[in-house]
């Protein structure tokens, strides 16, 4: 395909066309996946999660800066929720990202939920190898900023960054499950503000807690996740996650965030972590490919009218939501 080619070569308009492709799933899109995956699997994938206004466009930003800096290609994907009215996305991570604007060794894509749950458009994995195979070193992936449901980005990441900010709330919420223990590095950003100490001191007793890792079911998908270890832990092996200070509209703290980030990347690359994580990774997009195509195949086989009438046996009490989906699925050729 000649419209890979130019994308492999680093194209940006052609990997932009890539991008719809995969996105609107039309007709080439299955032999544009084919075709670049082979090129994939050198880019480091870094996840910035966390509640809204905890600033996480802004340190994207400003990690952008520094790898650019630092030589490095950087591909960054911004996923914004999805409009209940229009279908279509903000897109306000642009507007934050100006200042990456005209640098040539940075691709910036915002994409929409589309009604995804979790945190992640259904392409980001398809559009995170895009950019990998285009030649992109490092890929951000930022997450909408839905708060606690975020947690496939711990799937989609090799490092995943959770972001939190003094003066949201109780510092309680930053400590409930399904967000806190994805983290490989725990930011507190806008630390100038009155009261990031306590969200510091917060963050910290629950590392203290201490935990082991554990197998939970997000959304019907199972994932493992590594909750941080006792900070009195004797294990080389174990990974902390660093507590650190940001004023990422500033660029301050931003250093020591790369550097934590290169201490990850390092661990995963040292122990069994970065094998057991890739093929977790390989293990969910698989299982969500074969989700999306069984239910279209299920969807292509039914009958609108026959929809609509189980849909009224089940408001009429005559039969559950469960056995209806059994019997629906008894009609896959």
């Amino acid at each position: 395909m000649e419209l890979v080619n130019q994308a492999l070569s680093g194209n940006r308009r052609a990997m932009a066309r890539l991008i719809s492709q995969v996105e609107n799933d039309n007709s080439l899109a299955a032999a544009t996946r084919a075709t670049i995956y082979a090129h994939t699997g050198r880019a480091r994938v870094i996840g910035v999660t966390g509640a809204p206004g905890t600033g996480k466009s802004t340190l994207v930003c400003e990690l952008a800066k520094a790898y650019r800096h630092a030589g490095q290609m950087v591909g960054i994907i911004a996923v914004d929720p999805t409009s209940p009215f229009t279908g279509g996305a903000i897109l306000g991570d642009r507007i934050r990202m100006r200042d990456l604007a005209g640098d040539p060794g940075v691709f910036i894509r915002s994409m929409a939920t589309r009604g995804n749950l979790g945190g992640l458009a259904r392409a980001t994995a398809d559009v995170t190898q895009i950019l990998d195979a285009a030649g992109y070193d490092v890929i951000l992936v930022e997450t909408v900023g839905a708060g606690q449901s975020e947690v496939d980005i711990a799937r989609a990441a090799d490092t995943t960054l959770v972001v939190e900010a003094p003066g949201l709330g109780d510092e309680v919420q930053a400590i409930k499950a399904g967000i806190l223990e994805i983290a490989d590095v725990l930011v507190v950003n806008k630390a100038d503000r009155d009261g990031a100490a306590n969200a510091v001191r917060a963050l910290q007793a629950m590392l203290d807690l201490g935990a082991t890792p554990r197998t939970v079911s997000h959304h019907g998908v199972t994932m493992t996740v590594g909750v941080p270890v006792s900070a009195h832990s004797d294990s080389a092996s174990d990974w902390r996650p660093p507590i650190l200070q940001t004023v990422a509209l500033e660029g301050k703290g931003i250093t020591k965030v790369v550097d934590a980030i290169a201490r990850h990347q390092a661990y995963l690359a040292e122990s069994d972590e970065g094998e057991t994580r890739r093929r977790a990774r390989i293990k969910a997009e698989l299982e969500a490919i074969l989700r999306e195509t069984l239910l279209r195949r299920l969807m292509k086989n039914l009958a609108p009218a026959d929809l609509a009438k189980t849909v009224d046996r089940i408001a009429a009490r005559e039969i559950d939501p469960h056995t209806a989906a059994k019997e629906l699925l008894a009609r896959l050729p």
